[in-house]
């Protein structure tokens, strides 16, 4: 009887999330498209083998990586070294941890376009750095700092939310360790060494987990700041972006359904490294 009460869970699991899963795995093998479901093929893993040999593909391929190198490692950095600021004895940590998790909850279009305005030719960043002689530029429109651009704006975005995490993780850290160290006479830095970073460690696999799914999965930042296609020259054109544009412009859902499976085993192979390393790590 009391299965009956998880029945509706179970019927909308089912219906609107496993069952499209395994909807687009089966579309990942065909040569389908929406405008003409009828004439449906099947083509085997002609889509997979496509996807190497389409070089804006590999383009958004080697985009997605780079930001996601970029990203992460500043990301995480950045976020550990709020939450230690937050976590001390500084007067008003409360303003700076709202200050700090407050372009969190703002909305990710608005953000783009506020940096659109800031990066533009005579916006304020290019009147800053008229100051140092350095000369204006389109950011957005330049092939070389388009993407860099994008990369300092999503760990501007993201990293609240993030520091809040780590200091969840730091409020979690006995404080007889601190004593402990302190009597054996460990300084600051051996003690955030030895003490801080080993307990955090579990904290900074989930925090990098989640990191590179989301760098791996960047779509609406570029969307936004390229208009939907990627621009300049492909320059910020990733996976997400390419899959969404031969899903819903082009038409292509076989092949980019492919692109989606592609994407998830990539994620889920850095995420089964990251846990091998990060395992292997905690029982050191």
């Amino acid at each position: 009887m009391g299965y009956l009460f998880t029945l509706p869970v179970i019927v909308s699991l089912a219906v609107f999330l496993i069952g499209p899963i395994f909807y687009a795995f089966f579309l990942s093998f065909q040569s389908f498209t929406f405008l003409n479901p009828e004439g449906a093929e099947f083509v085997g893993l002609d889509n997979y083998i496509q996807m190497f040999q389409d070089e804006r593909f590999r383009r958004a391929l080697l985009n997605t990586s780079i930001y996601s190198l970029g990203v992460v490692p500043v990301q995480v950095s950045i976020a550990l070294m709020l939450a230690l600021i937050v976590n001390s004895k500084i007067k008003g940590k409360t303003f700076f941890r709202v200050a700090y998790f407050l372009p969190t909850v703002t909305s990710t279009v608005a953000v783009s376009v506020m940096f659109l305005f800031l990066f533009k030719k005579d916006g304020l960043v290019n009147h800053f750095l008229a100051l140092f002689g350095i000369p204006a530029r389109s950011w957005f429109d330049d092939v070389t700092f388009a993407l860099p651009s994008i990369m300092m704006m999503a760990v501007w975005s993201t990293v609240g939310q993030f520091m809040v995490i780590y200091l969840a993780g730091l409020q979690d850290i006995p404080d007889d360790l601190y004593e402990a160290a302190q009597i054996d006479g460990a300084n600051r830095w051996q003690q955030f060494w030895h003490i801080t970073l080993p307990m955090l460690k579990p904290t900074t696999f989930f925090i990098v987990v989640m990191s590179i799914i989301g760098t791996f999965q960047v779509f609406d930042q570029m969307y936004v700041i390229s208009g939907g296609d990627g621009g300049p020259l492909d320059a910020t054109l990733t996976v997400v972006l390419y899959l969404y544009n031969k899903a819903f412009k082009d038409f292509e859902m076989g092949y980019a359904s492919a692109i989606a499976f592609f994407l998830f085993f990539v994620i889920l192979i850095l995420t089964l490294i990251q846990r091998k390393f990060f395992g292997e790590e905690m029982r050191m």
